[in-house]
């Protein structure tokens, strides 16, 4: 049985959805093999590395995978490196708005997933859904997210594994946008599933 950690991010903005927590909870309850536990984040620098890192520590999955909005995105996005910095254009849900402030001062300037994420994409890609690998997952509270649980993979859990995907904005946030690209629930949960399955392979090989 492999148990994953599945987070998506509550409304930020302007918004009154978020993409990544209407996908998280219309995920599948139960799947073959698979036990999912399912959180929302805050959007809060401060607050959702405390939930994550509280969560991981007392569920102690195999697979973190946490997903966000990304406004403005054509494809889904799986993000290969985060770093040690947050620097944020405006303030989070609690009015905190971080200037080129380090996120661990007794830590590496990045680090890597350790997903597979070539086959990653290829299963969503697969699905008939488009998917790239993205090289910067921004400054905003989803980097700070996946710095953070990849910094307990490389400083605690040697056998988790941690990544973090962007999916585009919902068909309801971009009325009346103009030309902004969305995705429905539908698609981008099936584009989750396809990646789970994809590690779950992937972890049988191993």
């Amino acid at each position: 049985m492999m148990k994953v950690l599945l987070t998506g991010f509550e409304p930020f903005g302007q918004e009154n959805m978020n993409p990544s927590w209407e996908a998280v909870k219309a995920f599948p309850e139960l799947m073959e093999d698979v036990e999912v536990l399912k959180i929302c984040l805050p959007v809060s620098f401060q607050k959702a590395v405390m939930i994550l890192e509280q969560t991981i520590d007392d569920y102690r999955p195999d697979v973190v995978l946490s997903i966000g909005q990304g406004g403005g995105r054509y494809e889904i996005e799986v993000e290969r490196v985060a770093i040690n910095m947050a620097d944020s254009k405006k303030p989070d849900n609690d009015g905190y708005q971080p200037q080129e402030c380090q996120l661990r001062a007794d830590a590496p300037n990045a680090y890597f997933s350790n997903l597979p994420l070539k086959r990653m994409v290829e299963a969503i890609q697969d699905e008939g859904i488009p998917a790239t690998i993205s090289n910067s997952a921004g400054l905003y509270v989803c980097n700070s997210v996946l710095y953070t649980a990849l910094h307990l993979v490389y400083s605690k859990y040697p056998n988790m594994q941690a990544g973090f995907i962007h999916v585009p904005y919902l068909p309801c946030q971009v009325v009346g946008k103009n030309k902004q690209p969305s995705m429905s629930t539908e698609t981008t949960v099936q584009a989750l599933i396809a990646v789970i399955q994809a590690l779950m392979a992937c972890n049988q090989m191993v």
